[in-house]
């Protein structure tokens, strides 16, 4: 008979329970009836099969350890009652001498466990009471909480949700005993993103997180307004059907079956502690902290986004008159938890706004070009359509052995062309889609880039192709392309117009030798062109590219910068938390290292360069900003259990309050210190900096760690804001306030070439705008207007 462990770990799996130093027969026993003792003081009382335990039987280990129950061939198998020296005991069922089905465990320390067991592991559906009286009753996987389940606190407060590694991960509740509510989403132990906190006397948040922290944008309803429509709010704030940031580790979110109405009070305590917008503590939470901390209130204003989620509110018909005439609501902006802009909105303004901003959308979806060509074809048949075929392609020119790229793989002739019939194949499986042709161009050449980069083919299909699918994301320019993002946010894929594929079929040998020279380039990475053939001889072409955007990091702004000036501009009221904005919405200057900047304008030239060789027009600079949080000023900071007042904090105007800026640290670059992961920015070598005596360097992100700098990815700046002048200052005085950023940032939209037709565009606008301002011009001019614009504008050299 195996030797029986049984590993019981309230807080890390160190303390194992064990049934004892034997649990063999020894065939040399002294025997009796039913009995038998062994020469190592373990003893054995009960019925037996041949000279085998078998049917009931007690056996108790010379360390103490005694089992009662039943018995198989030598083996404790079916129910029982086992206890241990230490006080713990098992009573349950039991298969092949291990704890296996359905069984109560009491630990040495008081704790209690009731539900299913695998192998000695609780894994299924269980109910435990801890120590302290905490309890936890839900699902459960290898020994640690997963799945949907309830915690209760010894202090009164509950969360319900799901948890995933013993972590709150997913959709979440958490009530506390004061009556305070929060319904969003988490993630890792962090509340992280979007969702909504409702006070006990009434009040409200909707608005986003980071990693604990408040983050980005969010709305405050103080106790006394009226009930927020949360479809509205979504509207306002940019989180609607056509803009949205999905996470894949929360679905919607239905709040209505979690919110309690309260009586209203006229000043509210969450209206004064809000103000400050300085949060208190972590919001990380774990079932192994949270039985030793008992959740206290500091982690509970904490929110996880899903934009892609659903809020929705019914009235109060009980709320008082006051409720009802109280149309003031607070727009906030944080920053890794600091306030650092607030704004006095009208809640009725805000109402028309968003039903405008709806009716908006509703004419620009009906505009959009891709809708027509997909009319009948859901688009999640040509996102599956997309992973066979690349499945396919990838899985057909991976055996293929490594090869320098030939003339030959450029051609006409390089294509994998192959049908999909819905029924399947001889070459290809049965699946739920529409039955497409497919098309592969220039396999062998995409595969040397995938390769440049790193990629692994069975990692690059994983990306794409795997069952967690691809996220459809909104068009940020006027193209009306769909785009997918995989599900690990490395690659996008975009749909081309057949001019466009035109253009990178001609330049892709050029492109090819450009990438492989500059390892640094910050030119589009392309992995993949293909084309579906739908039914009826529709042809819909995709690229796959690198995300510019692929990091743990949150993306604060967005900027798709040309240098050009006419049409430059984005309409006040359509822009949101996520809008991609352009040049003259800038106001903002980056300042960086020297050596950085030179490196980084020495690549803008090769990459012009490369571009005006082939005639190519309109692209600009994807540029990504992440924020880190001001240093508060010492009256800004939230004391504990002190509600600051308002009117004493320092303001600018419409009441943003502004903070000084705190530094990042720079750190000499260790290779084996950095997440070295197969993804679109694993290829370029590590930056060397001025201030560092030209060293390569790494920068130390507090609360995220050490990330490797690279030409357009994870660049540290200064970024230098000027505010609007008061009227009453001076015309010679300019106020900044400053920030320190990280930036990501690429060159896009490089496959519009300056043809005949541009040529009759430039001549039209250049008459009725004036040739300077259009972005339409030659391609000289326009590498070079871009180049100036960059160095001026966006990264001028520091004074």
């Amino acid at each position: 008979m195996t030797r029986l462990k049984t590993l019981f770990d309230e807080e890390s799996k160190a303390n194992n329970e064990q049934l004892g130093p034997s649990s063999c027969i020894n065939v040399e026993s002294v025997e009796r009836l039913n009995e038998k003792a062994f020469p190592n003081g373990d003893l054995y009382v009960g019925d037996f099969k041949e000279i085998l335990p078998h049917g009931k039987g007690k056996y108790t280990w010379s360390d103490g350890t005694v089992y009662d129950g039943d018995w198989e061939a030598g083996k404790m198998a079916g129910k029982g009652l086992l206890i241990w020296p230490s006080g713990a005991k098992y009573n349950g069922d039991i298969s092949g001498g291990y704890l296996h089905g359905f069984g109560a465990f009491t630990a040495s320390d008081g704790s209690i466990y009731e539900g299913h067991w695998r192998m000695n592991i609780r894994h299924g559906y269980g109910k435990k009471k801890y120590s302290n009286s905490d309890i936890y009753e839900g699902e459960w996987k290898e020994g640690e909480h997963e799945g949907k389940g309830i915690y209760f606190w010894n202090n009164g407060n509950k969360y319900t949700g799901n948890w995933k590694r013993g972590k709150m991960h997913g959709r979440g509740v958490m009530e506390w005993i004061n009556g305070d509510h929060y319904n969003g989403c988490w993630f890792n132990g962090f509340c992280h993103g979007n969702g909504i906190y409702q006070y006990a006397d009434g009040g409200y948040y909707f608005g986003t997180w980071t990693r604990g922290l408040k983050d980005g944008k969010g709305l405050f309803y103080p106790a006394g307004s009226k009930r927020p429509s949360l479809k509205k709010c979504c509207t306002s704030l940019g989180y609607d059907n056509d803009h949205k940031t999905t996470l894949p580790q929360c679905s919607s979110l239905h709040l209505e079956e979690h919110i309690v109405k309260k009586p209203s009070i006229k000043r509210s305590l969450s209206e004064k502690i809000s103000v400050s917008g300085v949060l208190k503590g972590s919001g990380r939470m774990s079932s192994k902290t949270a039985e030793s901390s008992g959740l206290s209130d500091s982690g509970r204003e904490f929110v996880h986004h899903n934009s892609s989620g659903t809020f929705s509110f019914d009235s109060d018909a009980g709320q008082s008159e006051l409720q009802e005439n109280t149309a003031v609501i607070y727009e906030r902006e944080y920053m890794q938890g600091v306030m650092i802009k607030e704004r006095i909105l009208d809640c009725n303004k805000l109402s028309k706004k968003a039903e405008k901003k709806t009716k908006f959308h509703a004419k620009e979806t009906q505009k959009s070009s891709c809708v027509g060509i997909f009319k009948g074809h859901n688009s999640y048949h040509l996102m599956l359509n997309l992973q066979l075929g690349i499945r396919y392609t990838v899985g057909k020119i991976t055996p293929v052995p490594k090869r320098e790229v030939r003339a030959a793989d450029f051609g006409d002739r390089a294509r994998i062309t192959m049908f999909f019939p819905k029924k399947g194949s001889q070459f290809t499986p049965p699946h739920k889609s529409i039955d497409f042709y497919w098309k592969d161009y220039c396999p062998m050449v995409f595969r040397h880039l995938r390769e440049l980069f790193k990629l692994d083919a069975a990692e690059y299909m994983m990306s794409i192709c795997g069952d967690a699918g691809l996220t459809e994301i909104s068009s940020p320019g006027k193209s009306g392309s769909l785009f997918y993002l995989s599900h690990d946010d490395k690659f996008v894929i975009k749909t081309l117009k057949k001019s466009e594929l035109k253009v990178l079929l001609k330049m892709l040998p050029k492109y090819h030798n450009h990438v492989k020279e500059h390892e640094n380039t910050l030119i589009t990475k392309f992995f993949g062109l293909h084309r579906i053939t739908l039914p009826g001889r529709r042809k819909v072409r995709f690229v796959v590219m690198g995300n510019m955007f692929c990091t743990e990091l949150r993306i604060h702004r967005r900027y798709d910068l040309k240098g050009s000036t006419q049409g430059r501009i984005t309409d006040k009221d359509k822009i949101h938390e996520n809008t991609t904005l352009k040049d003259l919405d800038l106001s903002y200057e980056f300042h960086m290292d020297k050596s950085l900047r030179e490196f980084l304008f020495d690549q803008i030239a090769d990459d012009c360069a490369f571009l005006k060789s082939q005639q190519i027009i309109d692209y600009s600079l994807l540029l990504g900003l992440h924020f880190r949080a001001p240093e508060p000023l010492d009256g800004l900071v939230e004391p504990p259990n002190i509600s600051p007042n308002m009117q004493s904090s320092p303001a600018g105007q419409d009441g943003e309050v502004l903070f000084p800026s705190k530094g990042f640290v720079l750190l000499a670059h260790e290779p084996s210190s950095v997440n070295t992961d197969p993804g679109p920015h694993i290829r370029g070598r590590a930056l060397r900096a001025f201030s560092m005596g030209n060293q390569e360097v790494d920068i130390l992100v507090p609360g995220t760690g050490r990330l490797r700098v690279q030409l357009g990815v994870n660049m540290p700046a200064r970024a230098n804001h000027k505010l609007p002048q008061d009227e009453s200052d001076s015309a010679e005085v300019e106020l900044f306030e400053v920030y320190d950023v990280i930036l990501y940032m690429g060159i896009i939209d490089i496959l519009q070439e300056y043809n005949a037709k541009k040529k009759a565009e430039h001549a039209y606008k250049s008459v009725k705008f004036g040739p300077t301002t259009i972005s339409v011009v030659e391609p000289e001019l326009y590498a070079n207007r871009f180049t100036n614009f960059l160095k001026q504008k966006v990264f001028p050299e520091q004074p």
